[in-house]
């Protein structure tokens, strides 16, 4: 008697073919495993397979294994490094008590706010964003003139203040200065993606092309909600987007379905803990400045970050790439910091290409901009202009060049991490040579 799936296939319906050869896909499978029980049950009781138990194999840790899974170290890793940062923790906290109080952090600037310029710094840059001008209220060219000035005192406001404030400490400097060159880039992007969408709605193109980034589908918890132009220039649209972990303006940016409170306090407790371990190891200098770099990396742009993410449901989480498996420089730079990646490739790399500049060219100007915001976050801060941080990052052409040139696989990555591992400490060095140097010079000269 034929089965169903036969008399279905009879029918000549595409339902039935389709039911036909699932069965037929079933029948090979339990027959192909029957084969395979049967084979192990032969080898199992066959006396000749018993005489050999060995064959030609490398060990897994060989390169020549091809060997890739290693998960397991990685746990192994993960556990160290919470065993260690809970010693720490514990004796931080009997011996200094709690390092990282917020509470205690907000009533001290309640009490005297002035007394805390660079936390004023970043409130006035909160407020500094005003709500979106309507379509047509402004010529094209007095928008640029309006939004060129913008930009400009987002860069020599908060710099000024630092110079000119004593009471600013290189820290708070620094973080200041961070909050408002990432409110520049958020901004520069803002304005040049609405700029596209602009030119496509000249031309009544209603649906927006991905490449341009007015892409997937936005999720509100009212339902499914898609945003088109104008309709995004909203304030609420633009505080999220200042507020979002990314430096790419989207009309409508991917959603995660929910908050995930699990998930938010497991990012939260590694921010804390993190933090609370983290200073005295710094001050004793217990820990080499290479270790305290992959906490900060862990600590930012993954427990900081995703927490930040899931708090907005904002739907991309790639924060980073494998950038320890850098083979070359230029594979690190582009993998490390995916957000300043993505705003780089396109907000200024490839709109170099379309102006008709060179690959070279372009990467170069890319290198000299980030060399540009790296010696502006240190030398502002620490009120110093030694130009460290500038040639330590143009000197990464020449090792990218090097490094992509004449080592390969093993060899190139060896020499990223000797780049991160060396080069870092030295550039650190040099600055707190030069700022002790600066502020303690009667010391230096009575010695």
């Amino acid at each position: 008697m034929p089965e169903d799936g036969e008399c279905a296939a009879a029918c000549g319906s595409p339902v039935a073919a389709n039911i036909s050869r699932v069965n037929g896909r079933t029948k090979r499978d339990r027959s192909l495993e029957t084969t395979s029980k049967t084979e192990r049950k032969r080898r199992t009781c066959d006396p000749s397979e018993r005489l050999s138990c060995h064959k030609t194999q490398d060990s897994l840790l060989s390169s020549a294994s091809g060997y890739n899974k290693y998960r397991g170290i990685l746990n192994w890793c993960v556990v160290m490094l919470v065993l260690s940062n809970a010693r720490l923790f514990l004796e931080n906290l009997l011996k200094h008590g709690i390092l990282v109080d917020p509470i205690q952090v907000v009533s001290l600037f309640l009490n005297d706010p002035y007394r805390w310029p660079a936390a004023c710094l970043v409130i006035a840059a909160l407020r500094h964003q005003n709500p979106p001008v309507p379509q047509g209220s402004f010529s094209e060219r007095l928008g640029f003139l309006v939004h060129a000035i913008n930009m400009g005192v987002l860069i020599t406001f908060p710099a000024a203040v630092v110079l000119l404030l004593p009471s600013v400490t290189p820290v708070g400097g620094a973080s200041a200065l961070s909050i408002y060159t990432i409110l520049f880039l958020k901004l520069y992007s803002y304005k040049d993606v609405n700029l596209w969408c602009r030119e496509l709605s000249s031309i009544k193109v209603k649906k927006l092309s991905r490449s341009l980034s007015c892409p997937s589908q936005q999720h509100w918890s009212g339902g499914d909600c898609k945003v088109s132009y104008p309709g995004n220039l909203t304030i609420r649209d633009m505080y999220y987007f200042v507020f979002a972990p990314t430096l790419c303006y989207e009309l409508n940016f991917p959603r995660s379905p929910s908050v995930r409170v699990g998930f938010l306090l497991r990012r939260l407790c590694e921010m804390a803990t993190t933090a609370q371990s983290s200073p005295p190891v710094l001050l004793r200098l217990a820990v080499p400045n290479h270790l305290l770099w992959l906490m900060f990396f862990y600590w930012f742009f993954h427990s900081s970050m995703n927490f930040t993410a899931e708090l907005l449901r904002f739907g991309d989480r790639q924060f980073y790439n494998d950038w320890w498996n850098s083979e070359t420089v230029t594979y690190f730079w582009q993998n490390w910091n995916i957000p300043v990646h993505k705003w780089c490739l396109r907000h200024f790399y490839k709109p170099l290409l379309r102006r008709g500049f060179s690959k070279k060219v372009s990467q170069s100007a890319v290198f000299f901009l980030s060399a540009f915001f790296h010696e502006y976050l240190v030398s502002v801060p620490l009120r110093m202009f030694r130009l460290w941080a500038f040639m330590g990052m143009m000197a990464q052409i020449p090792l990218a060049w090097f490094v992509g040139r004449f080592l390969r696989g093993n060899y190139g990555n060896a020499a990223v991490w000797i780049s991160i591992i060396i080069g870092q400490p030295f550039a650190v060095l040099m600055y707190v040579h030069d700022y002790y140097v600066l502020h303690h010079r009667q010391e230096v000269d009575g010695l």
